[in-house]
């Protein structure tokens, strides 16, 4: 069977660009329903080439930096305090308590309710724009493991 032949420079500086258009759309839109059919179809591609494309690309598949997203913003809201746990989960765009709590824990480290107790205390203090930056979620399931103390 004869390899399939690479894509030409315009088009892969197309997809690129559709692929940079789906992931500003998953930046601004995170809380929406979002899938990968809909993104998709907003840049016309297919969803099996969006998907493989973006792997490629970023190294991690749509829903995984939609979920990164998602957890991102979690964080800051959780830090607040001000919300649950639940609403929380809500407000960012996810469906389901068990998703978004098992995703948080493979990313953060800990599950929401632990770093909504835990971050108000280690926070004080810091500007919101430092605090984003050093409680940033590690992608792809690379959350430290706690140290036994």
């Amino acid at each position: 069977m004869p390899a399939a032949a690479d894509p030409s420079p315009d088009t892969r500086l197309r997809d690129l660009a559709r692929l940079r258009r789906v992931r500003d759309r998953i930046d601004r839109e995170y809380a929406q329903p979002l899938d990968v059919e809909a993104l998709a179809a907003g840049v016309h591609m297919s969803s099996g080439h969006l998907s493989r494309q973006f792997r490629l690309a970023y190294g991690e598949s749509v829903y995984a930096y939609l979920m990164t997203r998602r957890i991102e913003r979690a964080m800051a809201l959780l830090r607040r305090g001000d919300l649950s746990v639940t609403e929380v989960c809500f407000e960012v765009g996810c469906a389901s308590l068990g998703t978004f709590s098992t995703r948080f824990t493979e990313l953060v480290g800990v599950p929401p309710s632990a770093y909504r107790r835990d971050a108000a205390r280690e926070g004080e203090g810091l500007p919101s724009c430092v605090a984003k930056q050093v409680t940033r979620p590690i992608r792809n399931r690379e959350a430290p493991e706690k140290q036994p103390t």
